[in-house]
């Protein structure tokens, strides 16, 4: 039986802007753009979550949700820092870590560099450590496979330690709600509820069969992990499958020429960033966000693979072109290749338009 950890560290981003400025300490914090902006929340400390702040929402929201907000600009390069030192501690027990992103991820301590036989002593000397280098505090679940570690970490934050046994896993899933099981979203969390599925318990009483014939394939997923079962390694090396990037309008837009304009350096920065790790790829997708937030994603195959930006350009513009609704306003456009590969060299195609 596998020994396994989930790290996820509390309000991430919010807690080293108190830690910067403990003045901050007790207010309901937002990292993320200012409300008159157009920017997004990141994150927030959990005073200001009482509110239903939460990130990706919108900084206008947020105020409005939570005026007595203090709104803090992001400071990325200082969050990495902070990452690599965690990361540091994770990898003097093991190498056999899998990041989720920059404040979580899993580690696989079966078999580990100081002979310890306790996952839990390892995940509160973690846990210590972390606090020791950092002066933040994490959450951490502990359990014999990666779906139940990481229910175990979501379960009592902040600095919480859950442990989930074969002998306690059924009760745990049982009485959980269907919302916080990892891997089900908010729609198929809502398309559950009008199922008469509301935790774990209802869930639990359905057949594969049945759960295959309404979910599709993940309904074979659905039906494991209410079971505990979840075969997963922990992986230490990623294959990207898709890379993208996009722009946030500063005023929302209905410019044709604008969208073009912002198409090409689209196109430029995401084949240089392609280059620059020596990818190519075989799939062009196109993503808008309309100014009442709604968003569409359209993609299309192109005749082998490729980085050329003129190329993702010509793709994209067709793609612009034949989903974009002109009678509404864009608010964010983005770029992106999927079905990506190794191969340096780029067929060069002539498309009609």
């Amino acid at each position: 039986m596998k020994k396994i950890i989930h790290i996820d560290m509390d309000m991430y981003f919010a807690a080293i802007e108190i830690r910067e400025d403990p003045s901050l300490k007790g207010k309901c914090v937002i990292v993320g753009g200012p409300p008159n902006s157009r920017g997004v929340v990141s994150t927030c400390s959990y005073e200001a979550r009482k509110f239903g702040v939460h990130s990706g929402m919108s900084s206008y929201q947020a105020w409005n949700l939570c005026p007595q907000a203090v709104f803090v600009h992001s400071h990325f390069r200082l969050y990495k820092e902070v990452s690599n030192q965690i990361r540091e501690i994770f990898y003097s027990w093991t190498d056999l870590v899998e990041p989720m992103s920059m404040d979580e991820a899993y580690l696989d301590v079966s078999q580990n560099k100081h002979s310890e036989t306790s996952a839990v002593e390892i995940a509160k000397a973690i846990k210590t450590e972390i606090m020791k280098t950092t002066q933040l505090t994490c959450s951490a679940g502990v359990s014999y496979n990666k779906f139940l570690a990481k229910i175990g970490s979501d379960l009592n934050k902040p600095d919480g330690l859950t442990i989930i046994t074969p002998e306690n896993a059924q009760e745990i899933l049982f009485a959980l709600p269907i919302g916080k099981f990892h891997g089900i979203g908010k729609v198929t969390a809502a398309r559950m509820q009008k199922l008469g599925i509301k935790n774990g318990e209802d869930l639990y009483r359905w057949e594969l069969k049945d759960m295959l014939r309404v979910f599709g394939k993940a309904g074979l997923f659905y039906y494991n992990v209410v079971r505990g079962i979840d075969t997963r390694e922990v992986i230490t090396e990623f294959e990207p499958k898709s890379i993208s990037c996009e722009t946030t309008f500063d005023t929302d837009t209905d410019d044709m020429n604008e969208l073009f304009a912002v198409l090409r350096k689209l196109s430029e920065r995401l084949a240089s960033r392609m280059a620059t790790k020596g990818i190519s790829g075989q799939n062009i997708v196109l993503k808008l966000k309309y100014d009442n937030f709604e968003y569409i994603t359209r993609s299309c195959a192109m005749r082998g693979s490729c980085n050329d930006p003129a190329v993702l350009y010509k793709y994209g513009e067709q793609l612009l072109v034949a989903n974009w609704q002109s009678t509404r306003k864009v608010r964010l456009l983005g770029l992106g290749v999927g079905k990506l590969d190794n191969q340096d060299n780029c067929e060069q195609l002539s498309i009609p338009l």
